[in-house]
């Protein structure tokens, strides 16, 4: 009679071919976990400031910033920095130094190596006239789904002392990362260590993350309302001196206008504000922040053009 059901026989059956599953990505730095919620804030600024930006090659550039404040003496700073030839992403290039040097003879130095593909090292050093303040170096492996870090600070073999901090971050889905640090201290009659852990879970429009340890617990949560819109809110407990903040700050976009305006208010009864203009076709960005501390009744506000 046939297949009187309509049934292709069981060998005619088309095989279903295993479902792909995308791999997991990297977690990124740990150092990075805050970061989209932090540049939401907009920075502290006082006084008048001139910056100057100059590329003289693809690999150069300076910058010169003059500073003039009511809180202190004018300051200049000349800021360098080489990058190499070796793009591994449109935002890490390697080799990369970094330096920035103020009036007063002080350093910032940072230098940027890429050992392997997958090895990150990264060398600063800090210097306060004559004297070196601090020098660190840092060791970064990157996996496919996780990255490990371990940073010495002040590494003193004479004195006993030495600053060690390791981090993790292990992807668990394409959402959820988690991860922990292990900050340990030694030097002559002290020792001790502080253990912190940290979950991050990335959404499509926001993004929440929580640092908790025994120093304290750090929160943040960011959220992209649309183009121009974006807001984050901030939490930071400090055990050690007894005192938790809490901050909004919010950060909008005006394309037309070429025009953005972050602001922020706190738990500190702070509020603050910086408006960023740009002056095409002139390379020129002026920029505007006022600061005002209602509890302490203390203000301060400042200027700053950019060029280049």
């Amino acid at each position: 009679m046939g297949n009187t059901l309509g049934l292709a026989p069981t060998g005619a059956l088309p095989r279903r071919s295993p479902r792909r599953e995308e791999p997991l990505p990297n977690p990124g730095s740990f150092d990075e976990l805050h970061r989209l919620c932090k540049d939401v804030f907009p920075a502290q600024m006082e006084g008048v400031k001139l910056v100057v930006n100059k590329v003289l090659s693809s690999h150069f550039q300076v910058a010169h910033t003059v500073h003039m404040s009511a809180l202190g003496l004018p300051g200049y700073h000349l800021h360098a920095a080489y990058a190499g030839d070796w793009h591994l992403s449109p935002t890490e290039v390697f080799p990369t130094v970094v330096g920035d040097l103020d009036s007063s003879g002080s350093l910032n130095a940072q230098v940027l190596l890429l050992l392997a593909e997958r090895l990150r090292a990264k060398a600063v050093f800090q210097t306060q006239q004559s004297k070196f303040l601090t020098w660190q170096f840092d060791g970064e492996y990157r996996g496919d789904d996780y990255t490990a870090t371990l940073t010495l600070g002040n590494p003193d073999l004479i004195g006993e002392s030495v600053i060690m901090v390791a981090h993790f971050l292990q992807s668990l889905t394409h959402r959820l990362v988690l991860g922990g640090e292990l900050v340990y201290h030694r030097r002559p009659g002290e020792e001790g260590a502080i253990l912190t852990l940290a979950g991050k879970y990335s959404a499509v429009h926001w993004v929440a993350t929580l640092n908790v340890g025994s120093g304290g617990a750090h929160a943040s949560y960011y959220h992209r309302a649309n183009e121009q819109v974006q807001v984050g809110v901030e939490l930071e407990a400090n055990t050690r001196l007894q005192d938790t903040t809490f901050s909004f700050g919010y950060h909008l976009t005006l394309p037309q206008a070429n025009m953005v305006f972050r602001g922020l208010v706190d738990s500190n009864w702070c509020v603050g504000a910086v408006l960023e203009k740009k002056m095409p076709p002139l390379p020129v960005t002026l920029a505007l922040g006022a600061f005002l501390n209602h509890w302490r009744n203390r203000s301060h506000c400042g200027f700053s053009v950019t060029v280049g």
